[in-house]
């Protein structure tokens, strides 16, 4: 995994609401992080940090490194509550990551080839069916995104879940749960001439309008 991030985090005593709200003021996020066997810990992060982190789509589905104190842990994000109406953060969990144990994650699609498949080419539109999966794997197989390539796809084509290529040890638990799972993922169509027709059809009946109120004017 070519990107890689960092969270600063300090140990929290206080907790409660009254606390959280108290370190938000001050610019803070109340956190927590749990499993791995381990006790779960109540950590403070700080928001200007955090916000940075999140304009990376990568932040979502890596393995973190955590600093608390210079002791460092790898995690996942496994929850982000973000207030209803402004642009801030009012908690996050995080969850140890243990090297020998798989881990379920979702992981976003990224599409290419679009501007290359034959039926893009013959005026079709591509519609993207789902744009993340959710994978199973060990920590060192997780990978930043899963590639999608539709530039052989002509109009009236499509591709599954079945049909992308997952990397080595990494598997796909919508489809591991059996027959009538596999779904659609992206698919090019013709596009639609319902606004031509509608426009065709309503010039005659804005001219019989106006006919009729011309005859009335008389």
């Amino acid at each position: 995994m070519a990107t890689s991030f960092e969270l600063n985090a300090e140990p929290r005593a206080d907790t409660g609401k009254g606390a959280s709200r108290r370190l938000r003021r001050t610019g803070k996020i109340p956190a927590i992080m749990y499993g791995g066997n381990k006790d779960p810990e109540s950590l403070t992060l700080n928001h200007n940090e955090v916000i940075r982190n999140l304009e990376n789509e990568a932040f979502y589905s890596h393995i973190l490194t955590v600093n608390v104190g210079g002791s460092k842990t790898r995690a996942v994000l496994r929850d982000l509550q973000r207030h209803p109406s402004k642009p801030f953060v009012q908690h996050m969990d995080l969850q140890r990551v243990s090297e020998a144990e798989k881990l379920r994650m979702n992981v976003p699609l990224h599409f290419i080839g679009e501007e290359d498949a034959p039926g893009v080419k013959a005026g079709g539109m591509v519609s993207h069916e789902i744009i993340e999966v959710e994978i199973e794997c060990l920590p060192r197989d997780l990978p930043e995104y899963v590639e999608v390539d539709v530039s052989g796809l002509d109009i009236g084509d499509s591709l599954h879940l079945s049909d992308l290529k997952m990397p080595e040890g990494a598997v796909l638990l919508e489809l591991a749960r059996g027959e009538g799972h596999d779904l659609g993922v992206v698919s090019v169509h013709a596009k639609r001439v319902v606004e031509e027709v509608e426009e065709e059809v309503a010039a005659p009946e804005a001219a019989a309008e106006g006919g009729e109120e011309t005859s009335e004017g008389e």
